[in-house]
């Protein structure tokens, strides 16, 4: 029997401008439903998240919800203005969360919510709106950006409590680990209308490139044949990711190079800037250490660290929040001086810096202006190229030449601020949390970039899968001083880090084992066939877990709907199939528990 959704949008339609942002658009939300919402920047994601949260009205279209449906959203930017803690923010309203709740959070999260609200860095308020939107119970969660100023750990928290929420949710996020991981269906928002695939992020790239190919097919029957076919070129779906698994596989050449260097001694195509060091090693740091603070207060951010660091080098920086991530990177350009050991940079090391610089982009100003100073030609890096190309190059509408910054969404301001700093010439590229509010293309767009780069490139970022994609050696800082120097990405320096932490959860447990366990509490008695589902559904969901991320990853297969369209068709059918019984063995889990909490 079919599920009634929690809410719907029957022939949605939202005029923005001087046309429609999107029209006659349907959309059912169902109580558990996952929900990944993509499309390009400036397709109107955020917009439609507040038309789902009825904070802005339609032009068009009918919103319907089942009554007491409550709807809390984490938006990118929460408004801070007049609380003078982070605490008062998190409690404020009539529909205020319980303090008590938000306070648990804030302890799993590790942040003091007495912190003055006013002076907070982007990490502790996203923690503190987290908090006060997962404590506030809701049915329907919507997520806008929500890894954005959070490190690693906190990221990893996230994921955890969005698997045990029993209610809908709806995220949009750059974070392709984040979204394989959790959704269920994907909503594509794409030139004005709306599709739903009843498939997670992980089948999403196979989903969209079929949908290309087939629109491909269409035009070749259809007077539209042009207008389709100069989308699909501009677009390049299977051209950018043929070019891609050639970058993938040199990276993993670059990182076995690099293996063996650190063993047991102890969709636009850019060109970029040539990278003239002669020297190979460009950075070198020898006996690296920095501290700070005094007497009880002094902490070694950084203690005892080596590092040679090769021309064409891809570096990534990983670590929790105040690790030091940001002083490391400032050591390793010169901009700050270790308190021991020393820092030797090649002579003609010539660095550009892509931090988050977006709200310096004056809203006044042109896009021309940013890039050309108001003219028509811009010199990227030493050749002459027109401004209207260069955008195109970056995925704007060149028509937007004279459009002004304020116009353009977050994602797109990033994209903007990427494009200026890129047609500076350099032979090192150092690059702070760079994919804070881009679209999938564009990280595919940075991700080329990255790889056809001859020089060297410093990256400071929590997005796990764009590491993998993109490093080749991954430096880990676990905040005690120590760095790990891992020949690989994010995932690489993840299996060491369990790897090393694995023994002392043995030692762990062989200790619990040699005291006698607690009294358990007392239960409720089950019938023997509540027990047995009570008992054996947890490693249930877990075999049906690892079913659908296995399906999913093969789903994900570029080319597997051009080979095999039938295995396509059977995973998807496979992956819904099993999620529903994922879903109703939690439901059944989750019953049977509360049963035994009385």
């Amino acid at each position: 029997m079919a599920i009634a959704p929690i809410l719907s949008w029957e022939g949605l339609g939202l005029i923005q401008g001087s046309g429609w942002l999107f029209r006659d658009l349907d959309l059912h939300i169902a109580p558990r439903d996952r929900l990944a919402l993509i499309g390009r920047n400036g397709a109107g994601k955020t917009t439609l998240l507040k038309l789902i949260a009825g904070q802005i009205e339609a032009d068009r279209g009918k919103r319907s919800i089942q009554p007491g449906t409550k709807i809390v959203t984490l938006e990118q930017d929460p408004f801070f203005t007049g609380y003078d803690t982070l605490l008062d923010f998190a409690i404020a309203g009539d529909d205020a969360p319980p303090r008590h709740e938000v306070e648990a959070i804030a302890d799993q999260l590790g942040i003091d919510l007495s912190r003055d609200a006013s002076s907070a860095s982007g990490g502790e308020r996203r923690r503190a709106a987290l908090c006060r939107a997962l404590a506030s119970d809701p049915d329907l969660l919507l997520l806008d950006e929500p890894t954005n100023h959070l490190d690693l750990a906190a990221i990893e928290w996230l994921e955890s409590w969005l698997q045990r929420y029993t209610g809908a949710f709806i995220v949009i996020s750059h974070d392709r680990t984040f979204l394989t991981r959790l959704t269920r269906a994907t909503l594509w928002l794409d030139r004005g209308g709306l599709r739903r695939k009843e498939v997670g992020f992980g089948g999403y790239d196979a989903w969209e490139e079929q949908v290309y190919a087939e629109e491909a097919r269409a035009a070749d029957k259809l007077d539209a044949k042009l207008k389709i076919e100069a989308h699909w070129l501009e677009r390049g779906v299977t051209a950018r990711r043929k070019r891609n698994q050639g970058r993938l596989e040199k990276l993993w050449e670059m990182r076995a190079q690099r293996a063996a260097m650190l063993a047991p001694q102890g969709s636009a195509k850019l060109a970029v800037a040539a990278d003239d060091t002669k020297t190979k090693s460009v950075i070198v740091a020898e006996h690296v250490t920095k501290r700070f603070g005094a007497g009880d207060n002094l902490r070694t951010v950084i203690k005892d660290f080596n590092l040679r660091v090769q021309r064409g080098d891809r570096i990534g920086v990983v670590g929790a929040n105040g690790s030091g991530k940001t002083t490391l990177l400032k050591i390793l350009t010169g901009e700050m001086e270790p308190d021991e050991g020393t820092i030797t940079l090649a002579k003609t090391l010539q660095g550009t810096v892509i931090d988050q610089q977006r709200s310096l982009l004056s809203p006044e100003k042109r896009l021309r202006d940013v890039l050309a100073e108001g003219g028509d030609w811009i010199d990227v890096r030493g050749v002459r190229k027109h401004v209207q190309g260069y955008l195109k190059d970056f995925l704007f509408d060149p028509g937007l030449v004279d459009a002004k910054v304020g116009t353009l969404s977050g994602g797109e301001r990033s994209r903007l601020l990427l494009a200026r700093e890129f047609a500076r010439k350099s032979n090192l590229l150092v690059l702070d949390e760079p994919t804070n509010d881009l679209d999938l293309e564009t990280l595919d767009l940075l991700q080329e970039v990255i790889a056809d780069y001859e020089g060297t490139v410093l990256i400071v970022s929590h997005d796990r899968d764009f590491l993998d994609r993109t490093v080749n050696v991954t430096l880990g800082l676990d905040g005690s001083g120590h760095i790990d120097v891992i020949a690989g990405g994010y995932a690489d320096w993840e299996a060491k880090r369990r790897k090393r932490t694995a023994p002392a959860k043995v030692a762990k447990t062989t200790n619990e084992r040699a005291a006698p366990p607690p009294p358990p509490p007392a239960k409720t008695k089950l019938s023997y066939k509540d027990q047995r589902d009570y008992d054996l559904l947890p490693a249930r969901i877990e075999e049906l877990e690892a079913a659908i991320a296995r399906d999913e990853q093969a789903l994900a297969d570029p080319d597997l709907y051009a080979r095999d369209p039938r295995k396509f068709a059977a995973l998807t059918a496979a992956i819904e199939k099993a999620r529903g019984e994922k879903e109703a063995a939690e439901e059944r889990w989750l019953e049977l528990a509360e049963q035994v909490e009385g």
